[in-house]
């Protein structure tokens, strides 16, 4: 398979502020991958919540989620590419943020299957807000302290106070994939810690190699978007974009409110068929 694969993030880019793909830009990206666009996104959703807020979007190409920690088949639900901590990091990561008192959500594979693990009684008021918005995800599963570090761990998610999270950040950014940043919806301060492997700008490079594409262009509007707009062959910023991401961008297009992408995606096919035309003249 050749040609040019596009790859959007989902929150702030394609999604609207409402955490849905708006009617009109499911019609026109479903109907350019009927006709052989080579369409998926990148984001920090697990395939769960992913599928709940993509809800009516063709995924017939493979899928990034948890930032680039796993590339997965939706049509079986298969991990394709599966970046892991070892036991020992694991381990150390644990005792840096219980060091600055903070108490995480730890995604793990156990049996085969997702989880994330805490210890309700030490919950934060940030964290508890996020699981009430997951109170039906099969996820979840409350731990005590022996049973924290289970399974096969592959994301460190963290919603605490500037202070002591930005003091934790400064320990494990030079050994770990880390995201340090506000969420657009809520306003909380989170640090997700993942292994140095699991990034976007590798999982899309991994994606476009298995997909066999000449060509990558990517959206977005986050600062984990900038590694894989190095990694792009192009790379577009939306207009709601943090500054550091437009400044990266070789474009910055419209907002997510305004079915941006899609349109984006509907000029270029246009532009691709008038070049066919034209050497067949």
């Amino acid at each position: 398979m050749s040609g040019t694969l596009y790859i959007s993030d989902l929150d702030g880019t394609l999604l609207t502020s409402e955490q849905n793909i708006s009617p009109k830009s499911l019609k026109i990206i479903n109907d350019l991958m009927d006709n052989g666009m080579l369409f998926s996104y990148a984001t920090a959703r697990s395939i769960i919540t992913a599928r709940k807020v993509s809800a009516g979007l063709n995924t017939r190409y493979p899928l990034i989620v948890y930032n680039g920690a796993f590339i997965i088949d939706d049509s079986t639900g298969k991990r394709l590419v599966k970046n892991t901590f070892t036991p020992e990091e694991a381990k150390r990561i644990y005792a840096i943020l219980s060091e600055h008192g903070i108490s995480p959500l730890i995604y793990s594979i156990i049996e085969n299957e997702e989880k994330f693990s805490y210890i309700p009684e030490r919950l934060t008021s940030g964290m508890k807000d996020f699981l009430d918005t997951r109170r039906d995800d099969p996820r979840h599963r409350a731990v005590t302290e022996e049973q924290m570090l289970s399974g096969e761990m592959f994301y460190f998610s963290c919603i605490d106070e500037a202070g002591t999270m930005g003091e934790a950040y400064e320990k494990l950014k030079d050994s770990f994939h880390c995201v340090y940043g506000i969420d657009i919806y809520s306003g909380d301060q989170w640090l997700e810690i993942l292994p140095v492997t699991a990034n976007k700008a590798n999982a899309v490079i991994q994606l476009k190699e298995y997909l066999g594409a000449d060509r990558l262009v990517v959206f977005g509007d986050g600062i984990n978007d900038a590694e894989m707009f190095h990694a792009a062959d192009e790379c577009y910023a939306v207009e709601n974009a943090v500054p550091e991401l437009k400044a990266a961008a070789d474009g910055v297009i419209g907002g997510n409110n305004s079915d941006s992408v899609a349109k984006f995606l509907l000029d270029e096919m246009s532009k691709n068929d008038l070049q066919k035309i034209h050497k067949n003249l």
